[in-house]
């Protein structure tokens, strides 16, 4: 069961029209949000961001909180499994084909669930692989943007590798990755580059630094150079469906030993425990 313009339906159902603005100019946003055991992670984090994105864009927001919380916990309910993954679809709305903004369109909010899988025990055991690409995206992306075109192509050169993720990297320093945020371990301390329009806010992102700082990490937020990623001890990837993995290879080349290393180890532990925390104290949705 979806949800679509007001109404919740089958999703073979659905109709959106051939003028809408997202098909038409990937004019819109997204935010995808990790349900544990019927319960939105973060949700208001998760919502902020979204407002962020929105604000970038020019688009008024067209719900409140407690609106996107009721909407939600329908299509939480409407879906099978206890762990899903919400994702959140916002365009400008129908209108004819024209750059300009359209005055009085209204806007489509769509919002599906999937089943949220848990990363496989053995990738979590061995690492994955990742490459390494230039940077060639916009340079706002900083907003959850659904033209995500650059980021489908950097992701698919993964894929032809027979890696997980690509690495980015821009003018000499990383990025993010093209579907993920990147950590690097270097001496012993955990480097991540600073939250601005180069690259998306993650909401993982922020969890991990968060257990950095709690459990007195050493940690640094700065600008992390190509050659600190290529000589990492550790690099690690998070996103809000991946949670945190290691990542063993670039470019064909081991990260340290070659094996997920102790600070991995540390933040999975610590990222495991705070989840069931947070989901244990989280009102229920069911």
């Amino acid at each position: 069961m979806i949800y679509l313009n007001g109404d919740f339906l089958p999703i073979e159902e659905a109709r959106v029209p051939v003028l809408d603005r997202g098909f038409i100019f990937g004019d819109g946003v997204y935010e995808v949000i990790p349900v544990y055991s019927r319960k939105p992670f973060r949700l208001a984090e998760h919502l902020l961001r979204l407002q962020h994105s929105l604000d970038g864009i020019r688009l008024q927001n067209p719900h409140s909180d407690s609106e996107w919380s009721d909407m939600l916990e329908q299509v939480i309910a409407g879906n099978e499994g206890d762990d899903q993954y919400l994702y959140l679809h916002i365009t400008r709305g129908v209108a004819r084909r024209d750059h300009a903004f359209p005055k009085g369109a209204v806007p489509t909010v769509f919002i599906m669930s999937n089943p949220l899988l848990a990363p496989p025990r053995e990738l979590l055991a061995t690492g994955v692989a990742a490459i390494t690409a230039s940077d060639n995206r916009w340079l706002r992306c900083d907003i959850k943007a659904i033209s995500l075109l650059p980021n489908v192509l950097l992701r698919q050169m993964a894929v032809d590798a027979g890696a997980m993720e690509t690495v980015l990297l821009r003018e000499g320093f990383m990025t993010e990755g093209a579907a993920s945020n990147i950590f690097v371990v270097k001496n012993g301390i955990l480097l991540a580059p600073p939250k601005n329009h180069l690259m998306l806010p993650g909401i993982t992102y922020d969890v991990v630094l968060e257990l950095a700082a709690a459990e007195k990490i050493p940690c640094e937020v700065r600008e992390v150079s190509e050659y600190e990623v290529r000589t990492a001890q550790e690099l690690l990837l998070t996103s809000s469906t991946k949670e945190i993995m290691p990542i063993t290879r670039l470019d064909d080349k081991p990260v340290g030993d070659g094996k997920p290393g102790t600070m991995f180890a540390l933040l999975h532990r610590l990222y495991q425990s705070y989840k069931q925390t947070t989901m244990r104290g989280a009102p229920s949705i069911s």
